[in-house]
């Protein structure tokens, strides 16, 4: 089985103890046969070490630290949620605001404890919120980190969480948050009681032709108009694109005339269904399942 390692963090790649080299943003990829059970182990720094033995069982419930991508025959791992090696508890502040009571900690990982009346909940967090500040907006939360931020509603559930400055605070959210999609583009978001309510293009590189799939699945993808993306027989469709692709939740780039589309199948497993892409004048024409 063709099997594709991805990692968030650069680390090394062991099986059965031998050292086959780094594994880090960009596949690497080897022949592991699930029946043999080899025992797979990722090293990064400063991080507990990633573990699992690949077969049958972790490709049907694979660890928290792991997502699988599933494409035909293959499959690709994403280690991510890397634990730190730390295990001392750290209480890095408490707070009261707008009678909520919470406490980030760190242990591992990076914890927030929120208290509002009998509700009580623990939150993992990104290790950017490490340094952030809490205040209110409206009914919910705002934790602002310098890179990152999310808004949490009454419940303790996290209702937004994002990448982005924030530039307005209160009842109203605002927010500059890049999409890191193939146009790059930046987008000036509103939120109002943890619900976008507003969502502005301010920058966005024009389309490649190698890209333009990616860029009209994206736009899809994200509620905008896929239209520009489109060839002129195709146009007149846009509406009926997102129920023709399904639930789909990202797109990945295959090659100039196919794309990859990921579909959820139960939690940190992934199906990614290839289609062809015809262009005409630099615009899709046609989009089809293989």
């Amino acid at each position: 089985m063709r099997v594709s390692f991805l990692s968030d963090l650069p680390c090394a790649f062991f099986v059965n103890g031998i050292h086959l080299g780094p594994v880090d943003g960009f596949e690497r990829c080897v022949e592991l046969a699930p029946h043999d059970g080899v025992f797979c182990e990722f090293k990064a720094a400063r991080c507990v070490p990633v573990r699992f033995r690949f077969d049958e069982a972790f490709l049907f419930e694979p660890p928290e630290e792991t997502e699988l991508y599933f494409c035909g025959g293959a499959v690709t791992v994403r280690l991510r949620n890397f634990v730190h090696a730390d295990p001392t508890l750290r209480i890095l502040w408490k707070r009261q605001v707008a009678e909520s009571t919470l406490t980030l900690c760190l242990q591992g990982r990076l914890l927030l404890h929120y208290e509002h009346g009998a509700t009580k909940t623990v939150l993992p967090l990104p290790f950017a919120f490490e340094q952030c500040r809490v205040s209110p907006a409206g009914e919910c939360l705002l934790l602002e980190a310098d890179t990152m931020f999310a808004i949490l509603d009454r419940s303790g559930a996290i209702a937004v969480l994002s990448d982005g400055k924030v530039t307005e605070r209160g009842r109203t959210v605002t927010a500059e948050v890049p999409l890191h999609d193939s146009l790059a583009r930046r987008m000036r978001c509103r939120y109002e009681n943890g619900r976008l309510s507003e969502c502005t293009p301010l920058s966005a590189r024009p389309p490649q032709e190698a890209t333009v799939a990616i860029a009209l699945l994206e736009s899809v993808l994200a509620g905008f108009d896929p239209t520009p993306y489109l060839a002129p027989a195709l146009a007149p469709k846009a509406g009926l694109l997102r129920e023709y692709l399904g639930r789909f939740t990202a797109a990945v780039y295959r090659g100039r005339e196919q794309v990859g589309l990921v579909y959820p199948r139960r939690p940190r497993i992934f199906d990614v269904r290839d289609f062809r892409v015809t262009l005409e004048n630099g615009k899709v024409a046609n989009l089809a399942p293989l």
